[in-house]
C-alpha cells in the first residue's frame, strides 16, 4: 500500500476511535453506563460466541477478507480482533440506545 505522505487511516485506527465514542456515548451521552453493570456484561458473554462463530464462518472460507496492510494481524477463531472490538463497540450501542429510548417512552405499542 503506497501512500503519497498523506496519513492513511487503517481499520485498526477506524475501530479504536469506535470503541472510544461508544464507550463515551455510553457514558455521557446516553448516560446509561452500562459498562459499569453486570447485566451488560451478561448480555455480551451470551453474545460473543455467536459473533465468534460467524466471524470464524466468514473469514475461515474466504467470504470476508482483509488487506493484512489495514489490520493488526492478530486473529481470534480466524477473524481479526478487530472484528471483535467493532461487534463489542457495536452491542454497546445498540443495547444503549436500547435502554435510551426505552427511558424516554419511545416504544410500539
Amino acid at each position: 500500500m503506497e501512500t503519497s505522505g498523506a496519513a492513511t487511516m487503517i481499520y485498526s485506527d477506524i475501530v479504536i476511535a469506535i470503541l472510544i465514542f461508544s464507550v463515551l456515548l455510553d457514558l455521557f451521552g446516553f448516560k446509561n453506563s452500562l459498562l459499569t453493570r453486570p447485566i451488560f456484561w451478561s448480555s455480551y458473554a451470551i453474545i460473543l460466541p455467536f459473533q465468534l462463530l460467524t466471524n470464524w464462518w466468514l473469514t475461515s472460507r474466504n467470504i470476508v477478507m482483509y488487506d493484512p496492510d489495514v489490520i493488526s494481524g492478530l486473529r481470534v477463531m480466524s477473524a481479526p480482533v478487530e472484528d471483535l472490538i467493532f461487534g463489542f463497540a457495536l452491542i454497546l450501542n445498540v443495547m444503549g440506545m436500547w435502554e435510551y429510548w426505552g427511558t424516554k417512552g419511545v416504544q410500539k405499542d
